[in-house]
């Protein structure tokens, strides 16, 4: 089954020693912020456990920033969930939303949203908590980036809404947005209360190291959630894709993804090899440097924490005989509508 395929990543990464601690209040939160409205959604929502992801992705994050990290993974997700295929006016409201969640970081700390439902006010308290001691330079690219990816994510619910489906080359660059990686790498600064140079971040090598890192893990992702986008009539996944355009079987189309997949992680390796040639060219002294390599560690977290929490991750699962399963095959994304007041 494609939440079984194994990929071979030559590092290994840390989890957290506050997962259990965090995870406890994290839930707690979840539920107390009205992100899930039911028995049957927290149910839903405990098998993902997002807190794991989390303690992999940002293991040296300490113990009241790691809960906020995860309270954070929350919003991507649950937000994700919320396009009903039943409502065509569904697409107009998370546009709204979109909308409120990409100018929020771009106003003054504890501006209370416009648009209010669950999501935006858990994200107007998580975003003071995450901006919180970071410069205007990681404000400002954490704001882009994570406007970037809510507007393809608007822009993938209006594919699907339209029945438009990409070619594999088209689906690809496409991917690299709505997989919402270069953020989530911001992220990692934040984690550990430090700062990539601004010069770093704009050299091709960085650069690439991102993209890369995003294409592996987003066909990672595409590869080990399979089955649950099938349920959902999703067909915004890099093996789908490839099965519509080469023809074949799904295990050939797994096959081809699989390999265009470990492309990316050994190019991703490639470029990481050129990171001190990196900091020699741009004359970086040994702190310097050293913010560089907690860096490329954030990207490292990425990549194999999250990887190793698709291997296990409820949210994945191929045979689900639930309530959230069946509101996916009734083309629901989600239990509760967490976008209404």
């Amino acid at each position: 089954m494609p939440q079984n395929v194994r990929f071979e990543i030559p590092f290994v990464t840390p989890v957290s020693p506050h997962l259990a601690a965090a995870r406890e209040r994290h839930l707690r939160w979840v539920w107390n912020a009205g992100l899930v409205r039911s028995e049957a959604a927290f149910k839903e929502y405990e098998s993902w456990d997002l807190a794991q992801a989390a303690a992999r992705t940002y293991p040296h994050a300490g113990a009241t920033d790691m809960v906020t990290l995860m309270n954070w993974f929350s919003l991507a997700f649950l937000f994700d969930d919320q396009f009903d295929t039943g409502k065509p006016d569904r697409s107009d409201r998370i546009a709204e939303v979109a909308r409120e969640l990409i100018v929020t970081p771009l106003r003054p700390a504890g501006t209370p949203p416009r648009v209010e439902c669950p999501i935006t006010l858990a994200w107007a308290e998580v975003w003071e908590q995450l901006a919180d001691g970071m410069s205007l330079a990681w404000r400002g690219r954490f704001a882009a980036s994570w406007g970037r990816f809510l507007v393809a994510h608007t822009e993938e619910i209006d594919l699907a809404a339209r029945g438009v489906t990409l070619g594999s080359a088209a689906y690809r660059a496409f991917r690299r947005r709505t997989v919402g990686i270069h953020h989530s790498i911001d992220a990692g600064e934040r984690s550990r209360r430090f700062e990539v140079p601004a010069q770093v971040q704009s050299h091709p090598t960085m650069i690439g190291l991102r993209d890369m890192a995003a294409d592996t893990i987003g066909f990672m992702n595409d590869i080990h959630s399979l089955e649950r986008e099938q349920r959902r009539g999703d067909g915004h996944n890099l093996v789908s894709v490839l099965r519509d355009e080469r023809g074949g079987s799904w295990a050939d189309a797994i096959d081809e993804a699989v390999r265009i997949t470990e492309a990316c992680l050994r190019k991703y390796l490639r470029l990481e090899a050129h990171v001190p040639a990196m900091c020699d060219e741009l004359g970086l002294d040994d702190a310097q440097r050293d913010r560089v390599r907690m860096g490329v560690e954030a990207i490292r977290h990425w990549i194999n924490g999250n990887y190793e929490w698709a291997l296990n991750t409820g949210r994945y699962a191929a045979a689900k005989d639930t309530p959230a399963a069946a509101a996916e095959q009734q083309g629901r994304g989600s239990l509760d509508d967490l976008l209404a007041v």
